[in-house]
């Protein structure tokens, strides 16, 4: 018997109307930016932000700041994201303070 299998595939559409999102990643990494291409297999992040935290040997208090992506060795402008990667997409309230912070950096507020 011979058939040709067709891989089912799931079209999905974010739409988020604020300038910044948080993409969620299946490895626990989340991620500040401008998403574009959401429903395409590998959506595209840019001006995108992280949270780093470190932790005070000796109070034991943790610190955490918003680090603006790019300032690794290869200098990325941008990340193209794997869908099959992506847990959650939520968009970034205006008001909030991660939008607070970006815009600050923006403004060079550090």
């Amino acid at each position: 018997m011979k058939g040709t299998f067709l891989k089912k595939q799931i079209v999905w559409f974010v739409e988020i109307t604020t300038p910044y999102s948080a993409v969620l990643l299946d490895t626990g990494q989340l991620y500040y930016g401008k998403l574009t291409k959401a429903g395409s297999s590998f959506p595209e992040l840019t001006d995108v932000y992280y949270i780093q935290s470190s932790v005070n040997q000796e109070t034991k208090a943790v610190a955490s700041v918003l680090v603006r992506r790019g300032n690794e060795w290869h200098g990325p402008d941008r990340m193209f994201l794997n869908q099959r990667h992506i847990v959650l997409i939520e968009p970034v309230g205006t008001n909030s303070k991660v939008a607070q912070l970006i815009e600050d950096d923006k403004k060079g507020k550090h």
